[in-house]
């Protein structure tokens, strides 16, 4: 079985992405980019041969060093030397699998045939993506401005020999895994330093990945406060078709067809309810979760612009003989995308954690914190507070990241995007947002027992029953966090197989 994605000028998507990793396929490029790679490369070389005028980056120094003329003899050592100075990440590493992310998002921009990099040096980026060798690259360091400069240093640096990296869990110096494969360091050419470490690729490979967390999460989202619904007793009222036909935001109306079908043939929500209304983290799902959803289709069609866009400096032009010094590496449609998905994604976790306050308040017949004989057992009531520090904590980090700039390389780079902490920032949040739905669906479980013998939806007594293997009804007081960390997991642990039976088997159509 052919198991390669050939990298062409078909657009990459997030489907394709999540297949090219989920199937662990290998990658190649097409002939029709090996070619356009080759063109271009020619070109700049011809062009360095017959003109003696100062092409940024190419024969200059870099950032205010711009007017700086460098020599022929000498671009070798000028590329280098720029991989190396701004090789200055610190911080956490970034997980391994956004850099495969940023791999593939970095070949896929060179590939184009703008960047007048070497066709061997693409394709030792390629080496690196099929053989799973994994840059030591560090999460702090960027204004995702000039591009991702510091982590896709860290990105390139082995391709000389240089830094860290991960195979098959082992740390290698980079010398030593080229020498284990037997291949040379790449020895850097014109432009190419610049063509690796300008791009967006540290900021686009979070939003890939972060847009499959999130599209995942804001799901799971639904069915948890589906049996929080139920177990609250809540009514249906307010997911019924006709209210979000005179408001159609996609969104909303969708989340209000799910809710539907998630809860029929549940009993509970069909036995008749003394109360009129609902607090507005029940009767409002449809609106907040809705509007996350629309926000998820936003960043979407900005992330999908720039994985499939060169994000270099400057672009070369060889069938119109024009090298431009311009601004693609600038991550603002990144850092507002970023920003935006962090403050939709916080408000999931943000009425979450308030219809998990409403389960453990004493009402509708429930015992207070969820638990027999309160008073001597606390039952579920830290839940609530770990879910509110949590919620804060997400307030905080959700603050736009892009409204600050810094003035760097002399006042030359005099307005940055920050994009690079809104994506490491918006890791976090949805992150959190998994523990706050975790902590839900763990007092949203408990409740639904004292309303026993009344079953929720067949759909959802099955989806229960499957999270009791792992967590069981809490009869008096225990070490909570073992519970929560087990939801955790059981959420985490909900992937394909888990979403054909909800898709297949009851119709769903997943956002």
């Amino acid at each position: 079985m052919d198991n390669f994605h050939s990298i062409s000028s078909e657009p990459l998507d997030i489907v394709t992405i999540y297949n090219i990793f989920n199937e662990n396929k290998k990658l190649r490029l097409s002939d029709e980019l090996t070619k356009k790679i080759k063109d271009c490369k020619t070109y700049l070389n011809n062009k360095l041969a017959n003109s003696k005028d100062p092409m940024y980056g190419i024969n200059t120094g870099f950032g205010s060093l711009y007017n700086v003329k460098i020599s022929n003899e000498d671009l070798t050592k000028l590329q280098e030397n720029l991989v190396m100075s701004h090789a200055c990440g610190t911080g956490d590493r970034v997980p391994e699998s956004v850099v495969k992310v940023m791999l593939l998002l970095k070949i896929r921009s060179l590939s184009f045939g703008h960047s007048g990099i070497q066709l061997k040096t693409v394709e030792r980026l390629i080496d690196f993506f099929n053989n799973d060798i994994f840059p030591f690259v560090f999460k702090q360091g960027s204004l995702g401005a000039s591009g991702d400069l510091a982590p896709l240093a860290h990105l390139a640096l082995p391709l000389l020999g240089k830094g860290r990296v991960v195979h098959n869990e082992t740390v290698y110096e980079a010398s030593e895994i080229l020498e284990k494969f037997g291949w040379e360091p790449i020895k850097l050419e014109a432009k190419e330093g610049l063509a690796l470490l300008n791009g967006t690729q540290f900021m686009s490979a979070y939003g890939v990945y972060l847009l499959l967390m999130s599209h995942k999460t804001s799901y799971l989202a639904d069915i948890v406060a589906s049996i929080s619904l139920d177990a609250f007793d809540g009514r249906l009222d307010p997911f019924h078709d006709l209210v979000h036909a005179i408001r159609p935001h996609p969104g909303q109306r969708k989340v209000a067809r799910r809710f539907n079908e998630l809860l029929k043939g549940s009993e509970l929500i069909a036995r008749s309810k003394e109360h009129v209304q609902d607090p507005y983290s029940f009767r409002c799902i449809p609106q907040v979760h809705g509007a996350t959803k629309d926000t998820l289709d936003f960043v979407e069609k900005v992330i999908l612009t720039e994985i499939n866009s060169v994000t270099d400096n400057p672009n070369i032009f060889f069938e119109e003989d024009l090298i431009l010094s311009g601004g693609n590496f600038h991550g603002q449609p990144l850092a507002l995308a970023l920003d935006y998905l962090k403050i939709a994604m916080a408000e999931i976790g943000n009425i979450s954690e308030r219809r998990i306050f409403q389960l453990v308040s004493g009402l509708r017949g429930l015992p207070p914190f969820l638990v027999d004989n309160p008073g001597l057992n606390s039952g579920f009531m830290i839940p609530q507070y770990t879910a509110a520090s949590i919620v804060s904590a997400n307030k905080q980090l959700a603050t736009p990241a892009s409204v600050d700039s810094i003035v760097s390389s002399n006042g030359q780079e005099d307005h940055v995007s920050m994009g690079a902490n809104a994506a490491t920032q918006a890791f976090d949040v949805i992150r959190n947002v998994e523990r706050v739905i975790a902590i839900e669906l763990m007092n949203a479980s408990q409740a639904i027992e004292f309303r026993r013998p009344h079953k929720t939806s067949p759909l959802l007594e099955s989806f229960i029953e499957e999270y009791r293997k792992l967590v069981p009804f809490i009869k008096e007081d225990e070490v909570l966090h073992d519970a929560i960390e087990a939801s955790i997991q059981f959420l985490k642990a909900i992937d394909i197989e888990i979403e054909e039976l909800f898709l297949n088997n009851y119709g769903l159509d997943c956002y």
